[in-house]
């Protein structure tokens, strides 16, 4: 500030990462986008949050303080999914834990109202995005309130949140008041009372989200859609009047849903699952209504999604003058993250998959934001001239997805007004274009770029729509796989994938067969590293027994393996928290009641499962395998997951793990020394006997 010749800054960041000037790194790009229409910008980060002392080192801002915990939500960030406390954090100098506090957002908020009690309060980031509503907190195994209502901030931004940031920060330099700032795409406020002129949808019971919801599953679509829909030009024989496909589309703009409020949802988890399925439904940023939601005396509003930006606004924001390095005041110090990212460029946001464990889609939505090539190549001669210590390999070129750059809706008016969740289940929407010759065109180009040795894809490959384009996996699997690709079948069983709304096996499969086709015709040596969820609502012990098998049946043995982790918002979510299906009809009685694996005892199983090899949990699977009436999966045979308790005491064998799968066990094992006998009988030197003793001491 001494340097710029500022006697204040207008916006403050406060951040729970370490500053990292980079496009990937959230508060960057806010700071970068804030500075570039005319704001001046404060960066702090990692603040000590015991004390107001760092939250007031810049001083007061002129506008308002902007509070994110970072790139990831910070409950997520200090966990694993056995709720277990990590001691790392990737996105902190030498990866040390504990540097953000839990539930950053709160506690950033509280500090910052602590130091400047009138100065206003806007939210932004994953963990604000993500807790705009009323939602299940797994580590506190309760719902909770809106992140808004607990942080007693001003203002909720929510999504890829450029545009309205803009909007309040212009605003509010012209002396407008938050209070007035009610009606922004994407924004979140608490209010008394709904705004004038808005017609009410009551959705707070079960079954009744309004009258937009007329088919027997919410989350079916139309048959035909937009532009053909308004009435069919067909008639049945003896009809006087054109059959209407489906009703007249509601006023948007004008109505909002009132959901159950927080009270309600606290102590009713089968409402829970009801609310879930209709915040899903209004997700569609071009007819999607605004939601409200009652917090004791207060309303929460929840405006409708960010549109998505244009191709030319994607340029403006990453096009910015990014340093692509940290702050100098770390150092020589290492930050993870940043080493993972720093050759990487982000080509496109959002994920039209749907994916109900994942929450990219409440966050960036399901309509993808494509860059134009000649702004990804400047980025690409950026890294190439800024980038410390560049060897010439761009380490990805990707986004949620790898291969969904320039893919959408090939009816725009459909586009507008569907409500699937997922344009690619149960089956490829007929409307979406799976063209891949955009990204063969990028990765052909990118290659091309002087400085540039190799192009590595590590983003993963939605292989249902690979499939669509074998050139798209000739052309990835011949120049861009380092060895390894990364894709996520998740799991094997289809009642289990249907519940995460993943594709069948029969894709992968002929993924895999056009991935070995074509290396095997570049003349090399390849492997796919398929990632696999345990725990997963809806997956009984025998899905997880049969996912074993399966891995088992084609060699593979995974190493690092993945309990299902509730995050905030997402589908599989409420199917955790209420044990029923939030993708079909939710009622209280004969409902579809779900199978979820809570207790210790059982996600251990399940993620043992995936881990079949390891002999640590042999003792497990056994007793497991014994209590299903599957003796016969126990024992030496080659279809056989575990070996028998006395095989294994007499052979003293220990498998390896590896990527790739090792050996299984063979029908007849050669015969092995035991490795307890050949002392047996031999009498112990006084030498040996005094050393057995003292290592006995040294355990006592």
């Amino acid at each position: 500030m001494d340097i710029l010749g500022w006697d204040s800054c207008d916006i403050i960041i406060v951040t729970g990462d370490a500053y990292v000037d980079h496009p990937s790194f959230g508060m960057a790009v806010i700071g970068r986008t804030l500075e570039a229409q005319g704001f001046r910008v404060g960066i702090i980060s990692q603040p000590n949050w015991h004390t107001k002392q760092d939250f007031m080192a810049l001083g007061e801002p002129n506008l308002f303080f902007g509070v994110t915990a970072g790139n990831m939500d910070s409950m997520i960030n200090r966990y694993t999914a056995d709720r277990k406390l990590r001691h790392d954090d990737a996105y902190t100098p030498n990866n040390e834990g504990g540097k953000r506090p839990d539930r950053a957002v709160l506690v950033y908020s509280q500090r910052c109202r602590e130091a400047y009690k009138q100065t206003p309060i806007v939210l932004g980031g994953i963990e604000a995005s993500l807790r705009r509503l009323a939602h299940y907190d797994y580590w506190s195994d309760k719902v909770r309130r809106s992140v808004l209502c607990d942080a007693k901030a001003d203002i909720l931004l929510f999504g890829n949140a450029e545009r309205a940031l803009i909007d309040v920060a212009h605003r509010l330099s012209r002396g407008d008041s938050l209070a007035n700032m009610t009606r922004i795409a994407g924004t979140a406020v608490m209010m008394k009372s709904p705004p004038e002129g808005m017609a009410e949808v009551d959705s707070t019971r079960i079954d009744k989200p309004g009258k937009a919801m007329t088919m027997p599953n919410p989350y079916a679509t139309e048959t035909q859609c937009e532009t053909q829909c308004e009435t069919s030009k067909k008639t049945e024989p003896d009809a006087a009047k054109p059959i209407s496909i489906r009703p007249s589309r509601h006023d948007a703009k004008n109505t909002f849903v009132r959901l159950p409020s927080f009270e309600k949802l606290k102590n009713d988890r089968i409402l829970y699952a009801h609310a879930s399925r209709v915040m899903h439904l209004e997700a569609n940023p071009y007819s999607a209504r605004a939601l409200a939601q009652q917090h004791g005396d207060q309303l929460l509003w929840i405006n409708p999604p960010p549109v998505p930006l244009t191709t030319e606004e994607m340029d403006y924001v990453f096009g910015l003058p990014y340093a692509r390095v940290p702050h100098p005041q770390y150092g020589q110090a290492k930050i993870p993250a940043y080493g993972m990212i720093k050759t990487s460029v982000n080509i496109m946001r959002g994920c039209f998959g749907g994916c109900s464990f994942c929450s990219i889609t409440e966050h960036e939505g399901r309509i993808i934001q494509n860059r134009s090539q000649a702004s990804i190549i400047e980025e690409l001669n950026d890294i190439r001239d800024k980038v410390p210590g560049f060897t010439g390999t761009i380490s990805d070129l990707g986004g949620p997805t790898a291969n969904m750059y320039r893919l959408g809706c090939a009816d725009p008016k459909a586009e507008r007004n569907c409500r699937r969740p997922s344009c690619v289940f149960p089956k490829i929407c007929d409307k979406l274009n799976t063209d891949h010759r955009h990204t063969i065109d990028l990765y052909r180009k990118a290659r091309q770029v002087e400085g540039i040795k190799k192009v590595l894809i590590a983003s993963g490959v939605r292989y249902d729509l690979a499939i669509e384009s074998p050139e798209y996996v000739k052309e990835l699997v011949t120049h861009h796989v380092g060895g390894y690709l990364k894709i996520a079948p998740e799991h094997t069983e289809k009642n289990t994938l249907d519940l995460m709304m993943k594709p069948g096996m029969g894709a992968y499969d002929r993924f895999k067969a056009l991935f070995e086709k074509y290396s095997k015709e570049a003349g090399k040596k390849q492997y796919l590293i398929p990632y696999f969820i345990a725990a997963h609502p809806g997956c009984t012990d025998e899905d997880m027994v049969h996912l074993a098998c399966w891995l088992k049946e084609n060699d593979f043995e995974c190493d690092q393996v993945q309990n299902f982790y509730p995050s905030p918002m997402c589908n599989a979510t409420a199917m955790y928290h209420s044990e029923t299906n939030p993708l079909k009809k939710v009622r209280y009685k004969k409902r579809e009641a779900l199978t979820v694996a809570k207790g210790e005892r059982q996600r251990r199983l399940h993620k043992a499962l995936l881990r079949y090899h390891d002999p640590a949990n042999w003792p497990l699977i056994r007793e497991a395998l014994v209590s299903m009436g599957k003796k016969h999966l126990i024992g030496n045979g080659p279809k056989c997951l575990v070996p028998t308790e006395d095989s294994v005491a007499t052979t003293g064998r220990q498998r390896r793990s590896g990527r790739h799968g090792t050996q299984r066990f063979a029908t007849k094992h050669p015969k092995q020394p035991d490795i307890r006998q050949p002392n047996r009988h031999k009498p112990k030197t006084h030498k040996q006997a005094g050393s057995n003793a003292k290592r006995r001491d040294k355990r006592t």
